[in-house]
């Protein structure tokens, strides 16, 4: 059974462009615009990995990821944020909130899946 990946991106191109380079090497995807949107799509289902951008409306990357972290079903599912912020601040905030990794946009499609494949077990 395929590997479930949620990406959380307020941005339709960066969803299409993280979903595409995901499904083509055999994940199952499921999108969400915001960090509501995202709990919302992911209450009563399990995902294997989570990807989220930090800067957007309604609920940001911070906030999703405290708010999964407070879910005992996510707790130890890795969280990576794809973000335009390659602050060393930002990141220090990032792993204190949950996340298990950084990746920095625009992004290179063979390293995400590499780092997908490192965090998911594969």
């Amino acid at each position: 059974m395929a590997k479930r990946v949620l990406t959380v991106d307020d941005s339709k191109t960066m969803r299409d462009m993280v979903s595409f380079t995901l499904k083509g090497a055999g994940y199952d995807v499921i999108e969400a615009e915001d960090g509501k949107h995202a709990l919302q799509v992911v209450a009563g289902q399990s995902v294997d990995v989570v990807i989220t951008d930090l800067n957007m409306p309604n609920m940001n990357g911070l906030e999703l990821i405290r708010a999964l972290r407070a879910d005992p079903k996510f707790q130890f599912v890795p969280i990576l944020m794809l973000t335009t912020e390659s602050d060393e601040t930002k990141k220090a905030d990032g792993k204190s909130a949950g996340a298990t990794g950084w990746i920095v946009k625009p992004f290179n499609p063979e390293k995400l899946l590499q780092v997908v494949q490192k965090v998911s077990g594969l």
